[in-house]
């Protein structure tokens, strides 16, 4: 199953979620694979795959056709590997342009190595061009991490709009899986606000559990950790492994409904 972890608003946790997702699962013994679809490359970094010791990336995938198993690396975790990406990506939406079924390119990329994986993360950059189009066209389903703020739900019709072009245009099979509420402080009035907003815009797609405002969480990645292997009790920790329980049930519900329709079809 290809899932994209998409917002454009930059600091939502998206990352951060991407990625002890991803390790929360390959502990599960799921096999996963992570696609950097960000010119930042913390996604990268914070697994230790630094610029300067990357040989192949994301970007050789999209522009300069490379295979993708010239591209994915082994993360030195089990069960988790990676399509790392550097600076070189930020080109990318501008030479994307140019390039025949430019929205198709990252789909017809990893179809040779997609059966390989129980799951494969994508982490969207914090915006809505062609890279963004690119990873949505390839999935399945979005993830959309939302932060407990004033503002969580600005700018997500935006997003919204941006899935139903895809699914309209590119990828009819497109859904959302669910929306994750990230950086909560249980202990504001705001937080249980925002909550209750989020829960009411996406009803059951919101998940139960809710990631907390934890100071683990945000040292873990300059240390080149998931949380789990940073501070595995932390309540960071305990939130994402709580956050897969539900992952793995939706996803077999996912799985079963696209099923039922297609069968209906």
């Amino acid at each position: 199953m290809i899932i994209s972890l998409a917002n454009q608003k930059g600091g939502v946790g998206k990352t951060t979620s991407c990625i002890n997702l991803a390790a929360a699962l390959a502990a599960k013994n799921e096999k996963v694979l992570i696609v950097d679809l960000d010119p930042q490359g913390n996604t990268s970094s914070g697994l230790g795959f630094f610029r300067d010791k990357i040989k192949n990336t994301s970007y050789d995938l999209l522009i300069n056709g490379l295979p993708a198993e010239e591209c994915i690396c082994d993360s030195g975790r089990k069960n988790l590997w990676i399509c790392p990406c550097n600076i070189d990506l930020a080109g990318a939406e501008v030479e994307l342009v140019e390039k025949e079924a430019r929205e198709q390119i990252l789909k017809q990329s990893l179809s040779p190595v997609a059966d390989r994986y129980d799951e494969i993360f994508i982490d969207c950059p914090p915006s809505l061009g062609l890279l963004t189009v690119n990873a949505l066209t390839a999935s399945d389903a979005v993830l959309i991490p939302v932060q407990a703020e004033y503002y969580a739900l600005e700018g997500l019709s935006q997003l919204l709009e941006t899935i139903s072009f895809v699914k309209k245009n590119t990828n009819p099979r497109l859904e959302i899986f669910g929306a994750l509420l990230t950086m909560v402080d249980s202990r504001t009035q705001l937080a249980k606000q925002v909550s209750e907003e989020v829960r009411k815009f996406f009803k059951d797609k919101t998940f139960r559990q809710e990631i907390p405002r934890n100071i683990r969480l945000s040292e873990a990645p300059s240390h080149a950790k998931t949380i789990f292997e940073y501070e595995r009790w932390s309540k960071g920790a305990r939130a994402y492994a709580n956050v897969v329980k539900e992952f793995l049930k939706r996803k077999k519900n996912f799985k079963q409904d696209k099923s039922s329709h297609q069968i209906d079809e």
